[in-house]
């Protein structure tokens, strides 16, 4: 029985063996092929990348500003340009929604540059201050033109805790439309004044002083104002000539403008929410379409008026 049991036990001590040399031997076979097969995936990988062709866009000849020359001329200037060229052109989503905003925003903000005396232009300011959204920047700078709370009082916006003109598209451009003339007659070109929408007027004059010009071009400024010129560029170039560059956004698919009627409140409205259902709308579309309304209530005293846009 002990040695009946000993043969036993050794075959299958034997058969054990076996089985674990078979299966070793079938993982090195399948580590094998799966290595090969990794080598001919990166091949094929390497020559996918190899063939694959980046498009540059390509920095114009000649190009102005709000009328005024930009001197591409300069290899300074020039690569400067294509820097921000080549960054915003390879953020195809980025741009695209953009160009969609513009098709709603776009008219709003060129009635309200043309009426104020400024270039068509700086609708691109725009662009490169916000996107073309009313976002709020990490040091508090809000809406389309980007104001701070402390100063948009000083051209007409106000700001408290239920009304907020930094969020209105047409009180903020005109807003800006005020910097920017302001800006302008202190510095004679509007290039200055847009550069100096970015590091301020005091922070433009202090380094102009100190390096004996005005021109922006000719000026070491902070490195955000360094690049802030050529990024407006940037958008000027990249959305004027959208179509050329592959972009596939037109009236037929960007955001049109909101039909909207004007509704002149002269009376507290203490709970916007049932105000807006008694106008056929809702307390979510009334702030849609009034982003200047901040809170759940609107308080109007000393004769003042408010004008609020509801769906047509």
């Amino acid at each position: 029985m002990k040695m009946m049991m000993s043969s036993r036990f050794k075959s299958i001590l034997l058969f054990l063996s076996g089985a674990v040399a078979a299966t070793l031997f079938i993982a090195q076979l399948s580590f094998r092929e799966k290595d090969k097969q990794n080598a001919n995936s990166n091949s094929n990988n390497d020559s996918t990348y190899a063939n694959q062709h980046f498009y540059l866009p390509q920095v114009p000849r000649e190009m102005s500003f709000a009328g005024e020359t930009v001197p591409l001329d300069r290899w300074e200037i020039r690569e400067a340009f294509d820097r921000e060229l080549i960054y915003n052109y390879y953020v195809p989503g980025h741009i695209s929604y953009i160009l969609k905003l513009s098709k709603r925003y776009f008219p709003l903000i060129e009635e309200r540059l043309k009426a104020n005396g400024v270039p068509d232009d700086f609708k691109y300011l725009c662009v490169a201050e916000s996107n073309l959204q009313n976002i709020i920047s990490r040091v508090g700078a809000t809406g389309f033109w980007q104001f701070m709370k402390g100063t948009a009082p000083g051209y007409n916006l106000s700001v408290t805790d239920q009304v907020d003109d930094r969020y209105d598209v047409l009180k903020s451009t005109d807003a800006a439309c005020k910097y920017l003339k302001m800006a302008y007659a202190k510095f004679g070109n509007w290039t200055a004044a847009a550069a100096s929408y970015n590091c301020g007027t005091g922070g433009y004059n202090s380094q102009a002083v100190f390096q004996k010009t005005y021109n922006y071009y000719d000026l070491n400024l902070p490195e955000e104002t360094n690049h802030y010129i050529f990024r407006i560029l940037s958008f000027k170039q990249l959305m004027s000539n959208a179509k050329a560059l592959g972009y596939t956004v037109d009236d037929t698919n960007g955001y049109p403008p909101f039909s909207t009627k004007d509704i002149t409140v002269t009376s507290s409205i203490p709970n916007l929410a049932e105000w807006a259902i008694s106008k056929g709308t809702t307390y979510k579309m009334l702030r849609i379409l009034n982003p200047w309304i901040r809170s759940r209530s609107l308080t109007v005293t000393g004769g003042r008026s408010y004008i609020i846009k509801l769906p047509q």
